[in-house]
């Protein structure tokens, strides 16, 4: 491995953003917002493993903890990364080691707010960690000299883990000190050491260290696979429509025709379709016929049995019949309306309140009602109306010995009705139910491995859709699940929740990004805040639905997204934050946009919002907040990682930026600045190609359809052509609407699939050169004469 130069952490410079909410009220850490260290050296990347000297572990010659206590166990693991763990004098189901202190750092946490979802946080020093953190990103800079000059940047990475028995998360306590809690979910399952809980590395880039982290982490465990190795669901490159707030539990046949039909005549066909909760066949003991409905009761309701409810039998083919009722229905959905793909919800234990005990249906299954149990974490955090409920009327918990046949049954049957997956929901919920299970580790392991193999079993495209599996029991015993939800619910009705949503996915992708596809939930197209959503979707590399009320649609931006044929423009990656706001808060702090980047074939894609003065972080609620507000900010081609995967070295080293809002295009250098102003819940989409050198004499780069978000996702290849009268540039793409690119000299004429004089429209003074893709046409080939 290549030595890097690059100065130690006792040189580093950490700059305090006093602004943002999370730095604590008139604390002062250091003079004038600074920390200098003394230089240690200066050659010193991949010299020296990790190690505890004198209380300071050190990386690679940097300095990342002080005050190490004596329990604490390091050991090694590369040249950049060490495990970390701590021994007690006596046993226990759960103990909380401290680990050392981290002061004046920019940091990063992850962390569940509830049981089920999690989402970030910055600070400075630990005691702004908050508990149940599973991911912990520590930020040093060089002091700046120039404005040029960004100085060198470091980064530390903690991730707690799994072991045999116990489960790990990061806390920090007011004394700054980093704290690991570690717990088995049983009291009759003890130890009174963890070696093992947390993983470090250090890098200079964050992404590739995460990337790399998981890597060493997957080969170490080998109880998870990476999201790059699995086999991704067919769904994902599809528009779909979900039930669930278009009709709640209310979902039913006729509702779901409604749907499908009234978006097939927008113009916006689905091809996916999820069947939410509302379909199965349940009891509720806790709600009486005829008495008012107490919220919270639904999550008593408990499976019956693993067929459908009455609702999907009595359809109007099979009211006189024998024939299935579910089986009917899909079959006749996706004949009518083009379906490819139609999954359907159950909960991880079946249902919200799992099996019924004594039901004939599910009696085979063995089910215990047990009442889950809460860690001190999770209960330190906000309260869940679905977990109190459960808590109070009891989950049916299927025996572990019963869970693969459970699945396999269920699954089975639903394969035998042309569904095709799945959405598997509640999936946290067996971290509380673990006592007498051997504990939460192994409880999950076994439940993750009998879901999978009945998954691979009976749906072959790998239909399922994780769903409230926020906890790293889970992500970390998941060798097969591709996909899963990464926030909290879209809630179409709470206003202050919209640009949560967004920054929350992007954040969580970080982390879930390296394991599985994250999900961006649902949304409605027709709602103030539907384009915010939708440019969040277009960038997101995920799943693209709705859940809108039949004939609610807004088809202007449900075609932004999607194609004539129903597929949309996906992007190769999990969105994420750009680098420069990863230590930002761009929902509270007043002052940061939101970017995230994405990649295409082609091109890179960069999303700007302004999340600010919308909404508050659960547990900010007391913070001051500010009125909705309009930001100023720069935006560059360097926002966007690995752009070197579409810029070739034949590139001239200048970019396209093509913008959607206002439909402008610049030309930038790779570290050149363009402004950007957007007031709160505004938002912008870039399509960033770089330009290359045709024929020595022409500058081009393709932005793809400009009538799209992501419009670069439309362009699959693009080829030099030659001929005896004229030279060119080739572009293959698919959609329908307007190809724009950026080129320097106004072409002679441009062909559509080989038809000549194709219609075109020339800006000289942008040197935009737009041409029309006729109606209907699905892939083209656009050429470009000069």
């Amino acid at each position: 491995m290549a030595m890097v130069a690059c100065p130690s952490l006792r040189n580093l410079q950490f700059k305090v953003h006093s602004s943002s909410p999370f730095f604590p009220y008139k604390r002062r850490i250091f003079p004038n917002g600074h920390l200098r260290i003394n230089k240690k050296s200066q050659h010193c990347m991949f010299l020296k493993k990790p190690i505890v000297k004198d209380g300071v572990l050190s990386f690679n010659g940097r300095d990342a903890l002080i005050g190490v206590p004596d329990n604490v166990i390091i050991t090694p693991w590369s040249e950049s990364s060490a495990f970390l763990g701590a021994t007690a004098s006596e046993s226990s189901f759960r103990h909380v080691f401290k680990l050392g202190v981290i002061e004046e750092a920019r940091l990063l946490c992850l962390f569940r707010f509830k049981i089920w979802w999690m989402i970030p946080r910055v600070g400075n020093s630990a005691m702004d960690i908050p508990i149940e953190t599973q991911m912990l990103l520590l930020e040093a800079r060089e002091e700046q000299h120039s404005e040029k000059d960004e100085g060198n940047t470091a980064y530390v990475l903690f991730l707690p883990i799994l072991n045999d028995v116990f489960r790990s998360s990061l806390q920090g306590n007011s004394a700054d000190e980093l704290e690991v809690c570690v717990e088995t979910g049983d009291p009759s399952v003890v130890a009174s050491e963890c070696v093992k809980a947390v993983f470090v590395n250090h890098g200079n880039n964050p992404f590739q260290l995460l990337k790399e982290t998981m890597m060493m982490l997957q080969n170490y465990c080998g109880t998870f696979e990476l999201r790059n190795t699995k086999q991704m669901p067919g769904m994902l490159d599809y528009f779909g429509w979900c039930t669930w707030d278009a009709f709640y539990h209310d979902v039913n046949p006729q509702g779901i025709r409604d749907g499908l039909k009234s978006l097939s005549e927008g113009g916006t066909p689905a091809r996916f379709l999820i069947i939410d909760d509302g379909w199965q066949d349940t009891t509720n003991e806790f709600q009486k016929e005829g008495e008012p409905f107490v919220e919270g009761t639904q999550f008593g309701a408990r499976l019956v049995s693993i067929k459908e409810n009455k609702k999907f039998q009595e359809t109007e083919k099979v009211l006189s019949s024998q024939s299935n009722g579910l089986k009917e229905f899909v079959s006749e959905v996706k004949k009518n309306f083009g379906l490819k793909y139609v999954y359907v919800w159950h909960a991880l234990m079946g249902y919200w309140g799992g099996l019924h005990p004594d039901a004939h249906g599910t009696k085979k299954y063995n089910p215990t009602l047990k009442f889950p149990i809460q860690s001190p974490g999770n209960r330190a955090h906000q309260r869940d109306i679905s977990m109190d409920s459960m808590e109070e009327y009891g989950v049916g918990t299927i025996d572990p010995n019963n869970i693969f046949e459970f699945y396999d049954d269920l699954h089975g049957y639903l394969a035998s009705q042309e569904v095709d997956g799945v959405k598997v929901d509640v999936q946290n919920i067996l971290e509380t139910v673990a006592t007498g299970s051997s504990g939460r580790v192994s409880l999950t392991r076994h439940f993750q491995q009998a879901l999978e193999k009945s998954i691979a079993k009976n749906f072959q495209d790998n239909g399922i859709i994780c769903c409230m599996a926020q906890n790293t029991d889970s992500v970390y015993n998941m060798k097969r699940s591709a996909i899963t939800r990464a926030s909290d619910d879209y809630y179409p009705k709470n206003p202050t929740t919209q640009t949560l949503h967004i920054a929350a996915i992007a954040y969580n992708s970080i982390f879930f990004g390296e394991v599985l596809v994250p999900d961006w939930d649902m949304f409605y197209s027709c709602h103030p805040e539907a384009e915010f959503h939708a440019v969040a979707r277009a960038v997101g590399g995920c799943g693209v639905y709705v859940s809108d009320i039949p004939g609610q649609h807004d088809f202007e931006i449900l075609r932004r997204l999607v194609l004539p044929d129903g597929s949309v423009l996906r992007a190769k990656y999990p969105g994420k934050p750009s680098r420069d706001c990863l230590f930002s808060d761009p929902v509270m702090d007043g002052i940061s946009l939101l970017k995230i980047w994405n990649l295409n074939k082609i091109t890179g894609v960069l999303a700007v919002f302004n999340c600010q003065g919308a909404g508050t972080w659960p547990g900010m609620e007391s913070t001051v907040q500010l009125d909705r507000i309009e930001l100023v900010g720069k935006i560059s081609p360097a926002d966007i990682e690995y752009l070197d995967e579409v810029s070739p070295k034949s590139c001239t080293g200048d970019f396209a930026m093509f913008s959607f809002r206002s439909g402008s295009i610049s030309r930038l250098p790779m570290h050149g600045k363009l402004g950007i102003t957007l007031k709160t819940l505004q938002c912008d989409i870039f399509t960033v190609s770089p330009i290359k050198f045709y024929h020595q004499k022409v500058h081009f780069a393709p932005i793809g359809l400009v009538n799209m978000y992501n419009s670069g996702g439309a362009v699959e290849a693009i080829e030099v052509s030659d001929d005896s009268s004229c030279y060119g540039v080739q572009i293959k793409g698919r959609g329908a609407g307007i190809f724009g690119a950026y080129s320097d000299i106004k072409p002679n004429f441009c062909s559509v699939n080989n038809i000549r004089e194709a219609e075109f429209d020339y800006r000289s003074e942008k040197h935009f050169l737009t041409v029309s893709i006729p109606t209907g046409t699905n892939a083209w080939d656009v050429t470009v004469h000069y």
